[in-house]
């Protein structure tokens, strides 16, 4: 590892200018990001980098305003020729954001910038797509059925998107998508959920909560590959496999919780939540388990009325806060039994 003396004796010895110093220490601080202050165990999670990026969300997201309200009046004007507006400003807006993607990501390496501009494609790819696909005539009708390839193509164009500029939350929107074309295929087939319950209840009618299962086992699997591709976190892999968590857990908790909670079986439901939180213990997730905690809240209150919620809910604040204070100890005890069945090699080490 290179140290500041080594470049500064680098200079000295005019093996390198003092811009190229900088600039490879501006390159190092970049990759190690917010890795560089976290506690050994903590995992590493970064949104900007200093307000400069934020400022160019703002811009970004103003801009994108103006491209949309710009465009809104051209298709007032024109409303018979709707389709072919919306397909032009999604081209020119997809090749807009890509080359702005080519010196904010691939140059300058922001992060807060990139989030933006891949949610911006991934809207113009949809848009485009779908207004390509489908007609207006066929929305008006509720004719849903050319969305899937509409939605399919925009995966794939997030794919590309991902090859070229490696921006690990391209994956959540990868993984969103693939849950919408997979509820669109199940309506079509089972009709359109007429209740929330078709698409997370087990027990409802239709094959959606069953297939909302199954992409998100199929997503947790993504992004343990992910992270065990990379035990260390180091690399960008574990980032990847961050936000596919994200998307991940809330299928799975809300689907089988719920469907406990339909049952009335909440013993057994307490339990299963238990179960995910050692899930998250083991593989080192916090954000795994951060995204059960709102749903855990939220279904207290709807068990427990009124008053009586207060003291389930000021347990499960101190059960996460003890949790989250001795994190690395709890991790160990958990690991230690449980050795002699887990590829430990292929998961965090543990620092306790």
């Amino acid at each position: 590892m290179i140290s500041a003396d080594d470049l500064r004796a680098a200079v000295g010895s005019g093996l390198i200018s003092e811009a190229q110093a900088a600039s490879l220490k501006s390159l190092s601080d970049s990759r190690r990001g917010a890795r560089e202050a976290l506690d050994p165990g903590d995992e590493p999670f970064e949104l900007f980098k200093g307000f400069n990026e934020i400022f160019i969300v703002i811009g970004l997201f103003i801009l994108t305003s103006g491209w949309v309200t710009m465009n809104a009046a051209l298709v007032a004007t024109d409303i018979l020729n709707i389709q072919s507006h919306l397909v032009t400003a999604s081209l020119i807006g997809a090749v807009f954001v890509w080359i702005v993607s080519e010196y904010f990501i691939r140059v300058r390496r922001m992060v807060a910038p990139a989030i933006a501009l891949s949610i911006i494609f991934a809207g113009n790819a949809a848009i485009g797509f779908s207004a390509h696909f489908e007609q207006p005539s066929m929305i008006a009708q509720d004719d849903l059925s050319s969305l899937p390839l509409a939605l399919v193509l925009t995966v794939l164009a997030l794919g590309v998107y991902w090859w070229r500029f490696r921006v690990p939350f391209i994956m959540a929107l990868m993984a969103l998508g693939l849950f919408a074309i997979v509820l669109i295929i199940g309506a079509d087939r089972a009709g359109v959920p007429t209740d929330l319950a078709d698409i997370f209840l087990l027990s409802a009618q239709g094959p959606l909560a069953w297939m909302t299962l199954a992409v998100g086992l199929a997503v947790f699997a993504a992004a343990m590959a992910f992270d065990m591709s990379d035990p260390h976190r180091v690399t960008r892999r574990a980032a990847q496999g961050f936000w596919l968590h994200i998307v991940a857990a809330p299928a799975l908790v809300n689907t089988i919780a719920l469907s406990l909670l339909n049952q009335d079986r909440v013993g057994l439901l307490w339990g299963v939540l238990f179960g995910f939180a050692l899930i998250a213990i083991i593989i080192d997730r916090r954000s795994f388990l951060i995204t059960a905690i709102a749903y855990i809240v939220t279904l207290t209150f709807a068990l427990f009325e009124g008053d009586g919620a207060g003291t389930p809910v000021l347990l499960l604040g101190l059960f996460l806060v003890t949790l989250g204070a001795f994190w690395a100890r709890i991790r160990a005890w958990v690991l230690l039994p449980l050795s002699p069945i887990l590829p430990l090699d292929r998961l965090p080490p543990s620092h306790s």
